[in-house]
């Protein structure tokens, strides 16, 4: 394994850099810091702000990692930082992880452009997480989102430990958001943290969902359909929201799909309410900032959108029957978003269910795994095969094992051989049929077999058949989806 959690090298090399110094938004946490932080960004943008944001892993190229206002950095912009950093680091001798030189990168893209606010997401961990190096006068506040079990040969085997090591990126004399948790003992563990770090610790007040009201959110949509021809999304989110920083009740449309966004936005309002109002961090905020937010938050909750996390799209199969499908693209890679993928797509079921048109659901799930111990392939797939409610619904399921391309410059990522996939598969379930790609050899082509595979039973437009293939397992599988996606679309166009 080819990870040396420290802050010496990153420390060292910064040092021989132009210092960071821009405003920045720092957040942890096992699951959801993603989401997090792009409805952050989105609001920040939506308030006339400029704003960087660094995700990891990137999905299709490096360069999707760095965003300015909502848009992956330029390849030249991104190219001239990281000559510069390399070249330190030749200079030097630090010799800096990828993850390293790529937080480096970030932040040096981030400071040449005098952006407004930055918001990071850390890589792992948090407390010799790379991300951490960040000087204490540029943290506005620190965030966690939801702990759970994951990552544990690097962050300890408990909710506990783990949770003190994601804690342990607050800041003296900064605010400390915590999010909504699952664990009880997460926020005594990280109440213990901040106390010693002597941050300000603050509890996220939760947002509720609510009715959809037509005077507020316009008419209602049309009704959700599968269908790939004529497909329609599942309904906004109505919540609402209160805070002393906001004069009345705010309430907006949330498009990001899924009920624990309800949770992720609780956090990210609670941490907008924090910088309107706590002085450490509204000194430190563009003139206007309150104000502006408060006329276009629920603008830039609303155009929040978040590539590869319950996201719906439509792909041409050409072979053997050519045809549109819908594809639900989800990087669930522990049990945790294990289980919320599969709450999400037990929904779907609860809705089509409603549908007297709709017999039969055909599901086909594409899977990849990374090799991560402890964590085997039954942890994180024995979610989505647990038993179902009843319904009047048919539901015939399959799956695809397959593995996904190495991502650049992390060669210790290795895809779980499929075999071990399919065997955990009918270990969890019985009755489904299985797809299984080779364990050796060429991996390009098991995505687009896979998919192949899910159409070659059936044909589009069966009454009362409504198809859905979902892709998951990997962020890394993910990305092999969305290169995919981005060919068949520069072909078409």
């Amino acid at each position: 394994m080819s990870i040396k959690l420290s802050l010496d090298r990153i420390r060292l090399l910064a040092s021989h850099l132009p210092p960071y110094s821009r405003p920045t938004v720092h957040v942890a946490g096992t699951n959801g810091k993603g989401s997090v932080t792009c409805m952050l960004s989105s609001i920040f943008a939506a308030s006339g702000l400029t704003v960087g944001r660094f995700n990891s892993p990137h999905l299709v190229s490096v360069e999707d990692s760095i965003l300015i206002n909502e848009q992956s950095v330029s390849l030249d912009e991104y190219s001239l930082s990281r000559a510069a950093v390399e070249s330190a680091d030749q200079a030097h001798g630090t010799d800096v992880s990828n993850f390293e030189m790529l937080t480096l990168v970030a932040l040096q893209v981030f400071e040449k452009l005098k952006v407004d606010v930055v918001v990071i997401e850390v890589g792992m961990g948090g407390r010799l997480d790379a991300t951490n190096y960040i000087p204490d006068e540029s943290i506005l506040l620190s965030a966690l989102t939801t702990v759970d079990l994951d990552h544990q040969a690097f962050l300890g085997n408990t909710v506990e430990l783990i949770a003190k090591e994601k804690a342990s990126i607050a800041r003296k004399n900064k605010p400390f958001v915590l999010g909504i948790q699952k664990y009880a003992a997460v926020e005594n563990v990280v109440r213990s943290v901040v106390e010693q770090t002597g941050a300000h610790f603050i509890a996220t007040h939760s947002a509720q969902r609510r009715a959809w009201d037509d005077a507020i959110d316009g008419p209602l949509p049309p009704t959700f359909s599968l269908d790939a021809e004529s497909f329609r999304p599942p309904l906004a989110q109505p919540i609402t929201f209160t805070s002393p920083a906001f004069p009345s009740s705010l309430a907006a449309l949330l498009y990001l799909n899924g009920s624990h966004q309800v949770e992720n936005l609780s956090l990210v309002l609670t941490i907008i309410s924090t910088l309107m109002m706590h002085p450490l961090c509204a000194s430190k905020m563009p003139s206007g900032f309150s104000e502006r937010v408060s006329e276009n938050i629920k603008i830039g909750i609303r155009k929040a959108t978040w590539r590869g996390r319950l996201s719906f799209h439509r792909l041409m199969i050409s072979s053997p029957n050519p045809r549109a499908i819908t594809v639900l693209v989800d990087g669930a890679h522990n049990r945790a978003s294990s289980k919320t993928l599969a709450s999400y797509v037990s929904n779907l079921v609860t809705i089509l269910d409603g549908n007297p048109q709709v017999r039969i659901l055909r599901l086909t799930y594409i899977l990849a795994l990374s090799h991560s111990p402890p964590k085997t392939p039954k942890d994180t797939l024995s979610p989505l095969f647990a038993s179902q409610s009843r319904t009047h619904l048919s539901i015939q399921t399959k799956v695809a094992a397959v593995r996904f391309t190495s991502p650049d410059g992390m060669p210790w990522v290795k895809s779980v051989p499929p075999s071990e996939i399919a065997a955990t598969v009918r270990e969890s379930v019985s009755g489904v049929g299985l797809w299984v790609a080779s364990d050796e050899g060429k991996i390009q082509g098991q995505l687009e077999s896979a998919l192949e595979w899910t159409t070659a039973e059936g044909t589009e437009g069966e009454d009362g058949v409504r198809e859905l293939v979902i892709v998951a397992g990997s962020l890394y599988l993910v990305a092999d989806f969305y290169r995919l996606l981005a060919r068949q679309e520069a072909n078409s166009s």
